[in-house]
């Protein structure tokens, strides 16, 4: 009797544990009713990484290939005809791609060094190359062509080795020039053999190798999601995956899902609508403001200053968002000393201010009404409200007229220096008075923060 109660009460154990690992089924309504794994809107920050044979011509844009052979953009042309043979083609760039640079142990630490909680690596853009050995990719990818190594491993070992930095891989529906994919799209996507030889198995391929908590899907070759059978994907990704637990995914999952469906929204690249949304966003963003791609003749003017990285960081926050900000290395496997230097600037100014940006919310109010400039985020569990200054006011105070402050309660400190005076404003409001400090005292270089404490 004793060993029949053991075993129904193991069975029944096994079933909850079936039953809860079973409850999304393959439609948008079950797949959206998911909640959001708690760590994401915590971290606040990540690094994207767009690397591959675009990383060797190194021109223009990552979409170098479809612009020179597709839509033949002027300067893509005249850039092969005057530095390649004409019989060269996109594949002749694949050798060239030689990641003999490429250390991931250090690529772990720039990215440690930068504040950020995750990263968000490309395993396989546009053109179709994966940086793993994908059975479904012969002679186009990293393994037997250009580096011969498995470059997403290679990333995913050093950082759970070397860091607490969660791993996510981005991964592209459809592929320009995949024959496979031209077949179908000619079939108005009435026939799939696309996606189930090549998407689909990838995606399996590398959730279950690799292991990521951020699933960033892309390309979706105008083809709806019935075509990439997203619905069925993502279910096995939230019931039954290694990774269902904490697996976060965006909303790129076919034509007409972004900004509407999956997990966190995306809605367009630099996406910043400047107030509270309903749904987690995120605003994914790139260093090189005209590509993703590293791009050898971009002049400095192009790289956005860290003024306008950690600008666009607090605004993104401020309204709810993640800011994924983008560098492109080079074919070699470099990080541009440029990219690094604004890593490590961020990750200086996050050691400062990082209690105003992670694990916080969205505030009341996002920014102030009068005051520009004036950022807000609020942290629960302290009851503090953070006030983020994206300039130094020259007149050595600051009216805050958004928080309700009371005298005797409200207290207000500068992060990084220690308590300040204040007065109340009328209606409503406080006057800060900012300390005289030199350069060198100054707690950090760029945007500063106010801690307040007993305000509402």
């Amino acid at each position: 009797m004793v060993f029949h109660q053991k075993r129904e009460a193991g069975l029944f154990r096994h079933l909850v544990r079936f039953q809860s690992r079973s409850q999304y089924v393959p439609t948008w309504e079950s797949i959206d009713s998911r909640p959001l794994p708690e760590w994401y809107d915590q971290a606040k920050f990540g690094i994207f990484i767009h690397w591959g044979v675009f990383s060797v011509p190194s021109f223009g844009s990552e979409w170098f290939w479809w612009y020179w052979q597709k839509q033949k953009i002027q300067p893509y042309v005249d850039f092969m005809q005057k530095n390649y043979p004409p019989d060269f083609t996109y594949q002749d760039f694949a050798p060239q791609f030689t990641a003999e640079f490429f250390d991931a142990k250090e690529w772990t630490d720039i990215f440690a060094s930068s504040g950020a909680k995750y990263i968000v690596l490309t395993t396989k853009h546009h053109e179709g190359f994966t940086l793993w050995g994908s059975k479904n990719s012969w002679n186009w990818n990293a393994v037997d062509v250009g580096p011969k190594r498995d470059l997403v491993g290679e990333m995913a070992s050093a950082l759970r080795a070397h860091s607490s930095l969660r791993l996510g891989l981005y991964h592209s529906l459809f592929e320009w020039f995949n024959p496979l994919f031209q077949q179908d799209a000619d079939n108005k996507f009435t026939t799939n053999y696309f996606p189930t030889t090549k998407t689909l198995p990838e995606l399996y391929e590398i959730v279950t190798k690799y292991k990521p908590e951020v699933l960033w899907s892309d390309g979706d070759g105008d083809a709806p999601d019935t075509y990439w059978n997203s619905t069925g994907f993502l279910a096995w990704l939230y019931n039954d995956s290694p990774v269902r637990e904490t697996v976060v995914t965006n909303d790129r999952w076919g034509y007409g899902s972004i900004c509407t469906h999956g997990g966190y929204y995306t809605c367009a690249d630099r996406y910043q609508p400047g107030h509270l949304l309903k749904h987690k966003w995120e605003n994914c963003m790139t260093i090189d403001s005209r590509s993703w791609g590293y791009r050898r003749n971009a002049p400095l003017r192009d790289y956005l200053t860290i003024e306008q990285l950690v600008s666009t960081l607090v605004e993104t926050v401020s309204c709810g968002g993640n800011l994924l900000m983008n560098i492109g290395p080079t074919r070699d496997g470099r990080i541009a000393p440029i990219f690094e230097e604004r890593l490590r600037q961020m990750g200086l100014w996050l050691g400062t201010n990082g209690e105003a940006i992670y694990d916080t919310t969205a505030w009341r109010a996002q920014n102030d009404s009068l005051s520009p400039n004036v950022w807000y985020t609020y942290k629960p569990k302290e009851n503090a409200i953070f006030a983020i200054l994206l300039e130094w006011p020259k007149e050595g105070t600051v009216i805050l007229h958004e928080p309700l402050a009371t005298q005797g309660k409200t207290q207000v400190a500068l992060v990084g220096h220690g308590s300040l005076k204040w007065e109340p404003v009328k209606p409503n409001g406080l006057r800060v008075l900012l300390p005289q400090l030199s350069f060198s005292q100054m707690p950090c270089q760029w945007a500063w923060t106010l801690r307040l404490t007993g305000a509402t």
